[in-house]
């Protein structure tokens, strides 16, 4: 009666293919607008923070227009895509972050004639290994637990998403609701326990210039 396995890889993808995509790009934007400087560098992160004042459903109209617009109902790749365009809005944890790092640092890397890509990969990216653990975890759980984008976006059974499929379940399936619910748990566990190293690790790493 209920394909949970379905609904689980469902999940699985979009919070997989989201953190991935999403956190590559909150990363390349919070690092952008911490290094850098350009005329519209103020504007932006004065925008972005007017816009994240407003919460996410107030779009939901907006977002179910376009979707259908460019035939992406009932796929899950436009879940990921509303996902991913959405999370750089949140950079501004991990552009602390990079502002926290010795400008001394690249200014060596420089100095040995290092690019900008070489210094983004050889000193940020290890020194970032926490922000980076942290931005893939935030980015794997919003999509993994969300109700209402894949509820409005999903119309088939077989396409649903475990929230989404575990809330259309009768009124009497109580035990299969609260079986389904501890599973939802154990991925975002496991993803913690495989990447809290990183977090400490990366405390120190690049921190010695080679």
């Amino acid at each position: 009666m209920y394909d949970y396995p379905q609904w689980f890889l469902n999940t699985l993808i979009i919070a997989v293919s989201s953190a991935v995509l999403g956190g590559l790009l909150v990363i390349l934007t919070a690092y952008v607008m911490s290094r850098f400087r350009f005329p519209a560098r103020k504007g932006i992160m004065k925008l972005t923070m007017v816009l994240g004042m407003f919460p996410s459903f107030m779009a939901m109209t907006a977002v179910y227009l376009l979707m259908t617009q460019f035939d992406m109902i009932n796929k899950l790749w436009g879940l990921v895509l509303i996902y991913s365009a959405g999370a750089p809005m949140g950079y501004l944890t991990q552009k602390g972050f990079f502002d926290t790092i010795p400008n001394s640092m690249y200014e060596a890397a420089r100095i040995d004639g290092a690019s900008n890509l070489k210094v983004f990969v050889k000193i940020t990216l290890p020194i970032a290994m926490p922000m980076i653990v942290y931005t893939l975890i935030t980015s794997f759980t919003w999509p993994w637990s969300d109700f209402i984008l894949p509820k409005l976006l999903l119309k088939d059974k077989d396409m649903y998403t475990v929230a989404v499929g575990l809330m259309s379940l009768g009124d009497t399936e109580f035990a299969r609701f609260a079986a389904g619910s501890v599973f939802i748990a154990v991925p975002i566990i496991v993803l913690y326990f495989c990447l809290v190293k990183y977090m400490v690790n990366g405390l120190t790493a690049g921190a010695v210039k080679e």
